[in-house]
């Protein structure tokens, strides 16, 4: 099967530049919410809780999200959550009390769990079943080039002021639904042949497809070794084994992207023409032994090695896993209800796998946390090896 030559729809390259804005305003508040909370004259423990609530409440709103979407399309819920982000980012950056902060902060995650399911959802619809593996790739590299700008943009920002960054995220999610808004027209919920409305594809009936199964697995080792571990447990290990300086930890996390943009250029194009399941299960495999194996990096070069090859598996997985979603949804029916479970595995896992990795750590040792952390990347294989492969020949 020849390369796809097909285009990117111009809707999709606007929901792309819509999320860059979004990933990057992301960004500006990392370096700063940390020092914010405690300017209230909180713990380290009441601070962090300020970062968790956010991932929290949009675990639990996750649900009615993906019922939001099916019942009033993709486009609506969208901007819904880009307006309520960006109110309460504004609130957030106007607190005057760390309960207000932690209320604001939570409201934000309500708000981010919609715009991201009902993004999912538009890039479902939206891209060309011959692209999924080239679109997603694109998508997710915009939040990595997001997440790279925004800390040091962030960083600098804060020198004017820790409120500062938070009203120019705000801002600049204002400019993303702006954007959406003008250049994204509404559209109708999918029919079938005979006219008639398609019910939306819930998660119960997704279930019994075995490579929405496989995938529920993935994200969810995914989110605990990628979203939660890598950023909560490394800097700690970078700091305590190789070198308290904090650009050791950046300069680990930052090999960490390179890696993941490299394993998202090659896999994004190669999945459209051989299959979801090789690089789901090659990216499964190379991030969950790379990340076994960090635990006992005892230098810097070692630690920068392992750390890039982690991330070209993580990138490696990224594209072909969400290509697999969205065949199994297809452009015919709304995918809201299922899109949202999927989400939430991936954000469960993000919550689940620092808490425990940083008991392993207090309890045991640096290398149990990463060894159990690679175990359970390694484990969301056997549902892929036996799952069907979902791109149509």
């Amino acid at each position: 099967m020849s390369t796809p030559r097909e285009r990117i729809p111009r809707d999709i390259w606007i929901l792309i530049a819509s999320s860059f804005l979004v990933a990057v305003g992301f960004g500006l508040i990392v370096p700063v919410l940390p020092q914010f909370a405690r300017s209230f004259g909180v713990g380290a423990t009441a601070a962090s809780v300020v970062v968790s609530a956010f991932a929290f409440f949009r675990l639990v709103a996750a649900p009615a999200g993906g019922r939001l979407v099916a019942r009033l399309g993709e486009r609506p819920v969208y901007l819904t959550g880009l307006l309520l982000v960006s109110g309460s980012t504004a609130a957030t950056g106007f607190a005057q009390s760390y309960t207000q902060l932690l209320v604001f902060r939570g409201l934000g995650g309500v708000g981010s769990t919609m715009f991201t399911v009902s993004a999912l959802a538009m890039i479902v619809r939206l891209a060309p079943p011959a692209i999924r593996g080239r679109v997603s790739a694109a998508w997710a590299s915009t939040f990595l080039v997001g997440a790279i700008l925004g800390p040091v943009l962030g960083g600098l920002l804060g020198g004017f002021g820790l409120r500062v960054p938070f009203l120019v995220y705000a801002a600049m999610l204002l400019l993303a639904a702006v954007v959406v808004a003008t250049f994204i027209p509404a559209a109708g919920r999918p029919d079938a042949d005979d006219g008639s409305v398609l019910p939306p594809l819930t998660a119960r009936e997704a279930l019994h497809d075995s490579a929405y199964r496989a995938g529920l697995a993935s994200a969810f080792a995914n989110g605990w070794s990628n979203f939660g571990v890598r950023n909560a447990i490394l800097p700690l290990f970078a700091a305590s084994v190789v070198s308290d300086e904090p650009w050791v930890a950046g300069t680990a996390l930052a090999v960490f992207a390179a890696g993941n943009a490299t394993g998202l250029t090659a896999a994004g194009r190669l999945t459209d023409r051989w299959g979801r399941r090789p690089f789901v299960l090659l990216g499964l495999a190379v991030s969950g032994v790379a990340t076994a194996l960090t635990g006992w990096a005892s230098g810097l070069g070692v630690l920068l090695a392992l750390s890039v090859v982690a991330g070209a598996g993580a990138g490696t997985l990224n594209p072909a896993q969400q290509a697999a979603m969205a065949d199994v949804v297809g452009r015919e029916r709304s995918g809201g209800p299922a899109l949202a479970a999927y989400s939430m595995a991936q954000d469960a896992g993000a919550i689940v796998g620092p808490v425990l990795a940083g008991l392993l750590v207090d309890h045991g040792s640096y290398p149990l946390a990463f060894v159990v952390t690679g175990a359970v990347t390694l484990l969301a294989m056997p549902p892929w090896l036996v799952a069907r492969e979902t791109l149509s020949r």
